[in-house]
């Protein structure tokens, strides 16, 4: 470890509410952007080509295009995040909101498995299953999640349908809360940048065991990078010859849900139908508030989901792809891949 803790002074490095006076991280889609979706949309969908397969060449934007990759830049060298907002999804079908969304997300990187399933498309939504089984992933609940990162570079969100009440989207600067961390606790700043267990939730790739360990704090080149998935930290101790946390490891892991969840530090994002959101996971933590559903099945909330794979990413260590993930063609984190198992675009849960 460095003698002395970095800080970062950074466009990574930002306050909610600072955010929340803004609107230059908010993409408004107008009618000529939709118009040329809806156009590379039936192009695809004419051609029968499989979601699995789809790049950013298949899907053309002329216009669109170019402010995608001004977004894509602010995702993974800037803030870390951007919001989509306008795309008419209500009025879609799910074939058609998953290939805008899809081809809106290859502009941005490469889809990978989200499962031991093979899944590139993921779909989010409550499937009625207890949490606390150690194969259950956050995302098949109702229940609130904590902050956490997810598998690739970025992770992106379309909402289909919101849920009756609450099921907020909350986003805070891993690089924030890394400076704030060494600001007021150096010491379990320094206990952050040694391995902790995660457990893979019976998501077990070749070459792999069933934990692997990573610091939740790294610093690299000139960013920090995070890896918390805390329901993994949770799991993995209920394996046999994994180490108990040590006392110091538990009070750092504390603050960094303490910092993400102060108010003056997180930003809330209250999903309307058709918005698409996409996250850097190495500069972003996000978690979601607890939600009531509607009774009805064909009402309750259903967000559709990409893990994405970018070869122009941040910098990263090693140890992303051999500890975490592995690594695609071009050595970028490749999500969660089963020997056996292919990649498949389900358009249901």
């Amino acid at each position: 470890m460095p003698p002395e803790l970095p800080r970062y002074d950074n466009a990574a490095a930002w306050y909610g509410p600072d955010m929340a006076d803004r609107s230059d991280w908010i993409l408004q889609l107008d009618a000529q952007d939709v118009t040329e979706i809806d156009a590379a949309t039936q192009a695809g969908i004419a051609r029968g080509q499989d979601l699995v397969s789809l790049r950013e060449s298949d899907f053309v934007l002329p216009g669109l295009a170019v402010r995608l990759r001004e977004a894509r830049q602010a995702v993974l060298h800037g803030r870390g995040f951007v919001l989509l907002r306008g795309w008419p999804g209500t009025q879609r079908s799910v074939q058609e909101n998953a290939w805008a969304f899809c081809g809106i997300g290859a502009h941005l990187g490469e889809s990978v498995s989200q499962n031991a399933k093979g899944h590139v498309l993921g779909h989010v939504t409550n499937l009625g299953v207890d949490f606390r089984d150690p194969t259950t992933r956050g995302y098949q609940t109702g229940e609130g999640l904590s902050f956490h990162t997810d598998g690739g570079d970025v992770v992106g969100l379309l909402c289909l349908r919101p849920s009756k009440a609450g099921g907020l989207s909350r986003i805070a600067s891993s690089t924030t809360i890394w400076n704030e961390t060494v600001r007021r606790r150096a010491d379990l700043a320094r206990e952050l940048m040694s391995p902790y267990p995660h457990s893979r939730a019976g998501e077990i790739g070749a070459g792999q065991h069933s934990t692997f360990h990573v610091p939740v704090f790294q610093p690299c080149d000139d960013h920090m990078v995070c890896v918390l998935v805390p329901s993994y930290i949770a799991k993995a101790l209920a394996f046999e010859g994994v180490p108990r946390l040590r006392p110091e490891q538990k009070e750092a892991l504390k603050l960094v849900n303490t910092l993400a969840s102060d108010p003056g530090i997180y930003l809330d994002m209250n999903f309307q139908p058709g918005d698409m959101q996409f996250l850097c996971n190495h500069s972003i933590l996000h978690s979601r508030t607890a939600y009531e559903d509607w009774p009805e099945l064909d009402r309750r909330r259903h967000l559709l989901r990409l893990w994405l794979a970018c070869p122009d990413g941040p910098m990263l260590p090693d140890n992303l792809t051999t500890e975490f993930q592995g690594a695609t063609a071009s050595g970028r984190p490749n999500g969660i891949e089963v020997p056996g198992v292919g990649l498949h675009a389900p358009l249901m849960p």
